[in-house]
């Protein structure tokens, strides 16, 4: 089994902080620093760079990281193939996720607990990010799996096709734009509220502006908000417009908080895939995880 030390050394690798590593891992960051410093006492040489409040791997520090984490992929395969010689033998294996708000906030809680209902030695780590920063961490190896929106695509990332959503116009209760049929026409000279740039959303909305071929720089944009909580916080106490999944504001349209804007000729989907690194696509706790995301999204559908 791979060392309590050489795991700190892989979390502070993967976070290049030893502030964030000791969040993940509920361990001081002297206790972090200590470990670290006898790891490089034992190999006899630095494994991180200091650069003032940052910290960079040092070429050993990158042969380090990139073998343990090889190592760690043999030892969940031998658990893996184990457990499956003995059912007794429920090894804690671990799976890191990644995936954008709209599937973390609203689609991911009932299967991930539906999951650890069914695999209870699993150990789950879920990471939120917009969909470009969910692949960046993918390449990064920081997670093993992630959930995101339609990306350009990369050729060392495979993806797997999850679910399509819809993004609808909407505005407040109290806006004057609430009882407006819109046309694309119409855009230009309303107040927008908008997601940052890398969202999966904005991606959404950028694609369908372009085909009617107006950019975001004809619009006008009053805010740009992280997440998506956030924008429609926002949204409920102003009279702009903004454009929110569907998943995230059911409560909302129900209850008349908000009211969905038709635009004439604009149909707003995106589709969700699963994005695991090539080389990873027979690894079988993320195959087991995702067709079991697959059938437990199927069966609430």
């Amino acid at each position: 089994m791979i060392s309590l030390r050489h795991q700190i050394f892989m979390e502070v690798a993967r976070q290049l902080s030893f502030t964030r590593a000791s969040q993940t891992l509920y361990i001081s960051q002297s206790a972090l620093s200590k470990q670290v410093k006898a790891l490089e006492h034992f190999y006899k040489t630095a494994l991180f760079e200091r650069h003032g409040s940052s910290i960079s791997l040092t070429p050993a520090g990158q042969l380090l990281f990139q073998k343990l984490h090889e190592a760690s992929l043999l030892e969940q395969d031998l658990q893996w193939q184990l457990q499956s010689l003995n059912e007794s033998f429920q090894p804690n294996l671990k799976l890191a996720i990644g995936a954008s708000t709209t599937i973390t906030l609203y689609v991911l809680p009932p299967i991930l607990s539906a999951y650890l209902r069914q695999f209870p030695g699993r150990q789950v780590h879920v990471l939120n990010r917009n969909s470009n920063n969910i692949q960046k961490a993918l390449l990064e190896h920081e997670i093993d799996v992630g959930i995101v929106e339609e990306l350009p695509r990369v050729n060392t990332i495979v993806y797997t096709p999850f679910i399509e959503d819809h993004v609808l116009a909407v505005c407040s209760k109290q806006s004057p734009l609430k009882d407006q049929r819109l046309t694309i026409a119409d855009l230009p000279a309303i107040p927008l509220a908008l997601r940052e740039f890398g969202s999966g959303t904005l991606a959404a909305v950028d694609k369908e502006l372009d085909r009617h071929g107006l950019g975001q720089d004809r619009l006008q944009v009053i805010i740009r908000l992280g997440g998506t909580e956030a924008l429609k916080n926002f949204v409920l106490a102003d009279t702009c417009l903004a454009f929110l999944p569907r998943r995230a504001i059911l409560r909302e349209l129900a209850s008349g908080d908000l009211v969905e804007l038709p635009i004439e000729n604009v149909i707003l989907k995106r589709r969700f895939h699963f994005i695991q690194r090539q080389g990873t696509e027979n690894n079988p706790l993320i195959r087991e995880f995702i067709r079991f995301t697959q059938r437990q999204y199927s069966q609430k559908e």
